[in-house]
């Protein structure tokens, strides 16, 4: 992520303009600054495993990595940290883009970071039973690490069974990964950079092609794709095909050009119930920028011959696949758009977000109320300010019909809460979108939100 020109490129930053709009589904996480998506799908539910971009950065702040999922893919729960940079005894700081992959029921996470040895990029593997952890290192030790640029992992398995793992900035390195997913046969391998495969760079005899760092693999019928962010910045993506995991390359074009104001990008495709989605960052949320990034997601789809025609940042995924039962335990952190929320974590309540400002709000899509409909609405909820601090439970806008509404209690703090249960105003039935809105008339933290759920 370190780029020896991102100087100039900040000078320039006021001059470009975010080509979002924030009332739309992208960016899809609200409730935190998150960057370098690596998606994931197991039993059939789709995880993206992000860095995090820390408030108020000026610089490539990153301490940990977070997971968030969908089942829907308009509605993200946010399942907090589940790895940092302070759970490897080798390492001394940036946990940068990574990338999470499950085999035989172990789950191993691809980690990028500073040596404490030598103060240079490494990159370590960390496994765990679950995909929300907890992971650990198995090694004590980076499974690679070369003379510099070791950044931006990302693993592949192959039809045969075979692991390969890519990696680096600004040169692009290769090994096979042994079955055990924590090492690996042969040498470093570098690939080489030549027109044909990345494309030309001009003006730069340095990085003679347009690759930058960041690669993504990927597998469609029998053409492996291989997508990266390109240079100079601000850095689009553009991606190289072949008929091999390892080659060689051949250079397709770009597919999404420079925009908005993050001068970094990082893609991650999946494909997920029939289609193939695209994660990338930009710095679309307010404070949003180059150090602050925020994910997003669209539809990718693929010329018949299999090429990919260059396409714009858009709204998002609008239309939910899957419908929210809403009498099951949802979290609160489950959130398809909010405003002035943010998420935190603690061992009490483990994730749940905290409403900044009064009016703040989330938006939860695509309820599936029935037939018979719902009566009583519950919610664990708590405040530190001894006053009139309430919920309200509205349907399909901001200001829609008032479904409910939850006299919150002060308990004193976010590591105490209370379960309060309420009549509905009246009956809700059918699929309806819901908003939950934050009221109070202090400043700031107006209260804190785990779960709800409705009863028939």
């Amino acid at each position: 992520m370190i780029k020896k020109t991102f100087i100039k490129y900040i000078l320039n930053i006021g001059l470009l303009t975010v080509g979002l709009s924030l009332s739309a589904q992208n960016p899809i996480i609200q409730t935190a600054y998150t960057a370098d998506p690596a998606p994931m799908v197991y039993n059939d539910r789709l995880y993206v495993y992000t860095t995090h971009d820390e408030d108020d950065s000026t610089w490539f702040t990153m301490n940990d990595w977070k997971v968030f999922s969908t089942n829907d893919m308009v509605n993200w729960t946010d399942h907090g940290v589940i790895l940092s940079y302070n759970d490897f005894d080798w390492a001394k700081r940036d946990a940068w883009a990574a990338q999470c992959i499950e085999r035989n029921g172990k789950f191993f996470m691809y980690v990028p970071m500073i040596s404490k040895t030598n103060n240079k990029g490494a990159i370590g593997v960390a496994v765990a039973d679950s995909p929300f952890g907890p992971f650990h290192d198995p090694l004590g030790k980076p499974l690679v690490q070369s003379e510099w640029g070791d950044i931006d992992p990302t693993v592949f398995i192959d039809d045969k069974g075979q692991a390969h793992l890519y990696w680096g900035n600004p040169k692009l390195k290769y090994v096979k990964l042994n079955e055990d997913m924590i090492s690996y046969s042969g040498d470093i391998v570098e690939v080489p950079m030549t027109e044909e495969s990345f494309g030309k760079r001009e003006g730069n005899p340095e990085r003679p092609t347009k690759y930058e760092e960041g690669p993504w693999l990927y597998k469609r019928k029998d053409l492996y794709y291989l997508f990266w962010p390109g240079g100079p910045l601000p850095e689009f993506i553009g991606y190289s095909t072949s008929k091999s995991p390892q080659g060689p390359w051949k250079y397709g074009g770009i597919i999404m050009p420079s925009e908005g104001k993050s001068f970094t990008n990082h893609p991650g495709v999946i494909d997920f119930r029939g289609k193939t989605y695209f994660f990338y960052h930009n710095g679309a949320l307010p404070g949003g920028s180059g150090f602050t990034r925020s994910v997003s997601v669209q539809e990718l789809n693929f010329n018949k011959d299999g090429s990919i025609s260059p396409f714009k940042m858009t709204s998002g995924i609008t239309k939910a696949i899957a419908a929210v039962n809403p009498y099951a335990f949802n979290q609160a952190e489950m959130i398809s758009w909010s405003e002035n929320v943010k998420s935190y974590q603690n061992k009490v309540a483990g994730v749940f977000i905290k409403a900044k400002k009064n009016d703040g709000y989330i938006n939860v899509k695509n309820i599936d109320f029935g037939k018979e409909g719902a009566k009583t609405f519950t919610a664990r909820v708590g405040t530190t300010h001894n006053g009139n601090v309430t919920m309200e439970v509205r349907s399909d806008s901001v200001n829609g019909p008032l479904i409910a509404t939850v006299k919150v209690p002060l308990t004193g703090g976010d590591d105490r809460f209370e379960t309060v249960k309420v009549n509905l105003l009246n009956t809700i039935t059918g699929i309806h979108n819901l908003y939950f809105v934050f009221k109070g008339k202090a400043e700031k933290d107006i209260m804190f939100f785990d779960y709800w759920m409705f009863s028939k």
